[in-house]
């Protein structure tokens, strides 16, 4: 299996109606959006779609809108993950994969396995998906980081284990895991912020926050570096350096969602326990768009 998820991926936003409903046509608005300025790819219902608070027939309906409205033009990587092996390989095997290019899971969270702890549910896993697995590592989010070694070794010997999301914000992790890795085996950026160095070092794209709401601007910036126009991409990377900040500042996705509904593209909701982003940032957004002609 090869990785088909190379340059600006998109972390998918669920839209909320002001009731608290998905709202789809939103939803459709802005995949079309993001497809017609650059988007590569889509990483469906992982942490910047509020998954956690969605019902499985909300997934179900997303997952089935996302594939109508993408048709087969990029390629789709979507979510499958936990801290219970046992479950995630039964969610796994009980879900209908048509359409879908690969699985996105998630290192386990909340019991904080050891390396040797990881590395058995990435194997376990493996052994039964039929779909190529991206790793997903966010150790602000799973409270365990997975070390470049136990990358390295699971890449090594779960040949449909493809790629990594690699969102620790070390650098140098990341760049130990691109300097070793088998051939086929390839490193994502995680964190916006450092897809221009990533890239520089070898990763081949990027899943991406800022890309729901600037997918042309961040796309031109993924692709100038992948193409090696790196004054370019510096120049671009730069410009954007203050809202990979703010976009996080009360936390993901409350920051895009703001600059989402700033931008009159969704409803300013989110699910609890996540709630809006403040008046603040909500105002240093509004400025940073009419900084950029945005």
């Amino acid at each position: 299996m090869r990785n088909v998820f190379h340059g600006l991926g998109i972390a998918l936003i669920t839209p909320f109606k002001k009731d608290g409903a998905v709202d789809f046509k939103a939803l459709e608005r802005l995949i079309e959006y993001q497809l017609t300025n650059g988007a590569d790819f889509f990483c469906i219902l992982a942490t910047t779609s509020e998954t956690p608070c969605l019902s499985a027939d909300e997934k179900n309906k997303i997952t089935n809108t996302v594939k109508a409205i993408v048709s087969g033009r990029v390629p789709i990587l979507k979510y499958c993950g936990g801290n219970n092996t046992a479950a995630v390989i039964r969610e796994m095997n009980s879900t209908d994969w048509s359409g879908i290019d690969g699985m996105l899971s998630i290192c386990p969270y909340y019991n904080k396995p050891s390396q040797e702890g990881i590395y058995q549910h990435f194997k376990a896993i493996s052994q039964d998906s039929r779909l190529p697995i991206v790793l997903y590592n966010v150790p602000g989010r799973t409270g365990v980081n997975m070390t470049a070694e136990t990358t390295l070794r699971i890449a090594a010997d779960c040949s449909n284990v493809v790629a990594i999301k690699e969102a620790s914000g070390n650098a140098d992790q990341a760049n130990e895991i691109i300097k070793n890795k088998p051939e086929r085996f390839e490193v994502i950026s995680g964190d916006d912020a450092l897809t221009f160095p990533l890239i520089a070092s070898g990763a081949v794209g990027v899943i991406s926050v800022i890309g729901n709401a600037l997918p042309k601007e961040f796309s031109k910036m993924v692709h100038c570096a992948l193409d090696g126009d790196m004054l370019g991409a510096r120049k671009i990377h730069n410009s954007l350096a203050e809202l990979y900040k703010l976009l996080f500042v009360d936390g993901n996705p409350a920051g895009c969602k703001a600059l989402l509904s700033e931008m009159g593209m969704i409803e300013n909701i989110l699910r609890l326990p996540l709630v809006p982003a403040s008046s603040s940032t909500c105002e240093k957004l509004r400025g940073k768009l009419a900084e950029l002609n945005l």
